[in-house]
């Protein structure tokens, strides 16, 4: 029942930058580390939930504030597949 709603397949360390700025990013896998090229597609305002982590990873809910800072808030412990390059 939702509309205006896409997904891709591909390296979710590059994102979609073609169809950048998004509202709101969903991360399925956990990256070691915040990947910075999520984070600069998002628009001003807009949301993120990802789990970031290798043996200990931590769900994040990200808000972009600007465009070099993020408010970012730990939501609860999670255990995900990784994510790869490629």
């Amino acid at each position: 029942g939702h509309a205006n709603v896409f997904i891709r397949d591909g390296d979710g360390y590059c994102g979609w930058p073609d169809e950048a700025p998004f509202d709101a990013i969903c991360v399925t896998a956990a990256p070691p580390e915040m990947p910075r090229e999520l984070l600069d597609q998002l628009k001003i305002g807009g949301q993120m939930i990802v789990p970031v982590g290798v043996k200990e990873q931590q769900l994040l809910h990200l808000t972009k504030t600007d465009l070099d800072s993020h408010e970012m808030r730990r939501v609860i412990s999670v255990r995900f597949v990784p994510m790869i390059h490629g």
